[in-house]
């Protein structure tokens, strides 16, 4: 197999089961992190196209804060979490004290906030993956962009595009102190290691 549509609804469930895992280790980690009491919904986990992610986070133009993250080992590829405007000025807010910020001009301090954030997150999924797989996978230093969904999505996009159409992508939705947040995590594995995903999620 090597594509992701070629599953059937029992390795769906494993991938649903990998998303919950993943969620409830990162909702964990976010709590100890940034004092926030945290609630989630079940995360929605699926597979989609490329081309329908900026649709599905409700337009090319709507503002998000990336977090990418190389993976290599055994498994190879990128994770990308994505925060809403409101959840990253609430997370910063909640680290360096109350101020107006503007996304697209964070300082230093703010990005390594950020990007710490994105770290914890993805690896807990990252983390979930590898034991699922008995794997070892090395992770890259994050890199942080905030901007328009479309342009953000752009550069793992244009990567992968010579690989396949697909991705795993997990929403998740946060409430904490009376606000409601929304997340994705995406997962681009290259071709050789979504095989490899393929393989044991076929048996």
């Amino acid at each position: 197999m090597k594509h992701y549509s070629e599953l059937d609804e029992m390795s769906h469930d494993i991938l649903r089961e990998l998303g919950n895992i993943g969620t409830g280790n990162a909702i964990t980690s976010l709590s100890n992190m940034i004092g926030y009491s945290f609630s989630v919904e079940l995360p929605e986990v699926e597979i989609v196209e490329y081309r329908e992610v900026p649709d599905l986070l409700g337009g090319a133009e709507v503002f998000e804060t990336g977090i990418m993250l190389h993976i290599s080992g055994d498994l190879s590829g990128i994770f990308m979490f994505l925060l809403d405007e409101a959840f990253t000025k609430s997370v910063l807010n909640s680290l360096l004290g109350e101020e107006d910020r503007d996304l697209t001009a964070m300082d230093e301090m703010c990005r390594s906030a950020v990007c710490e954030i994105g770290n914890v997150v993805c690896c807990s999924y990252i983390n979930a993956l590898a034991k699922l797989m008995n794997v070892k996978i090395h992770v890259s230093v994050p890199d942080i962009c905030s901007d328009m969904a479309g342009a953000i999505l752009s550069v793992p996009m244009i990567h992968f595009a010579n690989v396949g159409e697909e991705l795993l992508m997990i929403k998740n939705r946060f409430s904490a102190e009376q606000l409601s947040f929304t997340s994705h995590v995406l997962f681009l594995p290259e071709l050789e290691s979504l095989s490899k995903i393929l393989k044991v999620l076929g048996v």
